[in-house]
């Protein structure tokens, strides 16, 4: 009998974790009082300082696991690729931008300001443009995906992120009427994604050449793991201390973003399963394909709307709206994958 597959302790309780960040934030925020201005006024080129360093931690972990050299293997079976780049850059951030639209600017008008519902947007657009990374890798491992072939889809869309991140968000945010400075949003890819990417390659190389590929994944990156949640952690705590009066005025405002968010979810999981079963993708190609239309790389969408929109902006909450609805959503997403197993 094959032993019953589970995600790890902190995955699993991911959305529990950023309650108790939300939580601690707030009485954080509140003892503080204007206090906690001064690591919110920490900022260099538009980029916050201690929040750099915590993405950076968050980051860097994930892009160190990318074995670029995969990519190499993607021309042998190109259909799953397709499919993948095809949902997560033609599709994805555009019904994420349409979501948000419907909801924040008609739905919910009567409840929510034309000023935050644009800001509420602009973290939408900013989780939509983002593939999820780190956590694809925990959701094919749950859906028996291919875990080589999960890998160079993923390395391929952090190498695009660099050339589309930028152009797609520039043009969903002026179709919104967000103006933003575009040069703060080139900086952010830089410090947010090319640094890190660089880092974790150069460093991935240096370390298996040296020490041995047994040794690369067996120590380091297990020695990495608490470095990154931690980070995580800290990251969400210190939001929500910055955020604190923001929820406390409207205690509904993460239930109201986190509605859009799931919905937009499970749509783009629905049409990346069926293409694929159209496509006639096998089932350990199909569904981490899905799983990655689904996620996203929401530590990239974080930084990037502090770094454009501020630490106490409604962008900023959205995209942390982003962590909370992720693992339920997805885990709802792996139990319909393997039900439908074929």
């Amino acid at each position: 009998m094959n032993k019953k597959k589970q995600i790890g302790f902190f995955e699993k309780y991911l959305t529990l974790w950023v309650l108790l960040c939300i939580v601690g934030g707030i009485i954080i925020g509140k003892i503080t009082g204007s206090s906690i201005s001064l690591l919110s006024d920490l900022n260099l080129f538009n980029v916050n300082i201690p929040i750099a360093i915590l993405v950076w931690l968050m980051i860097y972990p994930m892009m160190v696991q990318i074995d670029f050299t995969s990519i190499k293997k993607a021309g042998k079976k190109p259909k799953g690729f397709i499919l993948t780049l095809a949902v997560n850059w033609l599709v994805k951030p555009f019904t994420m931008a349409f979501f948000a639209w419907i909801f924040f600017n008609h739905i919910y008008a009567s409840i929510i300001s034309p000023e935050h519902a644009k800001e509420y947007i602009a973290g939408a657009i900013l989780l939509g443009a983002a593939p999820c990374t780190a956590m694809v890798f925990v959701w094919s491992y749950l859906t028996d995906g291919d875990p080589a072939y999960t890998l160079i889809q993923v390395s391929l869309n952090d190498l695009l992120i660099l050339v589309l991140f930028v152009p797609i968000v520039g043009f969903l945010l002026g179709v919104a009427d967000i103006s933003i400075p575009l040069d703060t949003l080139i900086t952010s890819v830089i410090v947010f994604v090319v640094i890190p990417l660089f880092g974790g390659f150069l460093s991935r190389a240096i370390l298996i050449k040296s020490k041995g590929e047994d040794w690369f994944k067996a120590v380091f990156l297990k020695m990495l793991k608490p470095v990154s949640i931690l980070a995580l952690l800290v990251t969400l705590i210190l939001l929500f201390a910055f955020q604190g009066q923001i929820i406390l005025n409207n205690p509904l405002v993460i239930l109201l973003i986190a509605i859009p968010f799931t919905i937009q979810s499970f749509s783009v999981f629905f049409l990346t399963w069926f293409s694929g079963r159209l496509l006639k993708l096998p089932h350990n190609i199909c569904a981490p394909a899905a799983m990655i239309g689904g996620s996203n790389f929401f530590e990239l969408a974080v930084a990037v709307a502090i770094a454009l929109f501020g630490i106490n902006s409604g962008a900023a909450l959205a995209t942390v709206v982003g962590v909370l609805v992720e693992v339920p959503v997805m885990l709802s997403l792996v139990h319909l994958a393997n039900k439908w197993k074929y």
